[in-house]
């Protein structure tokens, strides 16, 4: 029977290529991150002679732009968390970001980085009157304020600044500024409360928030709920204060100091606009 040699039927992996090794037909080798397959045996013929004796089986990798192979992807992510990306010359290494950052592209949308992480809630304050604003009393409220402090209170973020009824934000934002007062009336038909802001310091201050309760046929006792947006673009400048209008002398604002009557609540609800 006659006897066909078929030579090798599959490559044969032998490693980096050794000058004084001989090789055969589909022997496979690795040099310089390329690997080379031989197409005729021979012994001390260098991989560069690449007509003759061997065919290049694949290429290393564009090598980064600081000098590393392209293949050899530790030299170029070098610590724990790094990933790796493209930009307009070759691969780069973007180093990991601290805890609660997130990972979004730059403002030329050309690469990623890592910021800190926006948008949700990160700042929530209740404030309270802690003693009924007396009847007849028509003016800003400037004293008697405190920051909710039962036992179950929580607030998010450093809070809302507080000086004689002056309220100061603690960083930019779109806010929520919510009016919840307790007022009763007997027999005086407007008791107003009113939320004032200011954007130039206290200079000037528009009211933006109205509640009104009376009654003129007998006493009614009622907590009203108004609230506005303010988008506060500086922090430094802006301003929030509370205070009565036409309050009867048969009205008052009820509070106290141990649970909430009137409040004043703050909530950040994003990034200024």
């Amino acid at each position: 029977m006659a006897i066909v040699n078929l030579g090798a039927i599959k490559f044969n992996w032998k490693g980096a290529y050794n000058s004084s090794t001989t090789y055969a037909v589909d022997d496979v080798v690795s040099s310089g991150g390329n690997s080379y397959v031989c197409i005729q045996a021979h012994s001390n013929q260098a991989v560069g002679n690449a007509t003759a004796y061997w065919n290049i089986m694949s290429s290393a990798g564009t090598n980064g732009s600081n000098g590393s192979n392209g293949t050899d992807l530790t030299s170029t992510l070098t610590t724990q968390g790094d990933i790796l990306y493209r930009d307009g010359s070759g691969l780069q290494r973007l180093a990991k970001g601290t805890a609660g950052q997130v990972l979004q592209m730059n403002s030329g949308a050309t690469a990623p980085e890592y910021a800190t992480a926006s948008g949700g809630i990160t700042e929530a304050d209740m404030w309270r009157l802690t003693t009924a604003q007396s009847g007849g009393t028509n003016a800003d409220i400037t004293a008697n304020l405190e920051r909710t402090d039962d036992a179950t209170f929580a607030k998010i973020g450093t809070g809302m600044t507080e000086s004689s009824g002056i309220f100061t934000f603690p960083s930019t934002g779109l806010y929520e500024v919510s009016l919840n007062p307790y007022i009763y009336s007997y027999s005086d038909s407007n008791s107003y409360l009113y939320g004032y802001v200011s954007s130039n310091s206290g200079s000037s201050y528009t009211n933006v928030i109205a509640v009104n309760i009376g009654s003129s046929a007998g006493s009614i006792s009622v907590m009203g709920i108004q609230s506005t947006f303010v988008n506060v673009t500086n922090a430094s400048t802006f301003r929030v204060k509370f205070g009565t209008e036409s309050m009867g002398s048969n009205s008052f604002v009820r509070g106290e100091t141990d649970r909430n009557m009137t409040t004043f609540k703050f909530i950040r609800l994003g990034d200024s606009q």
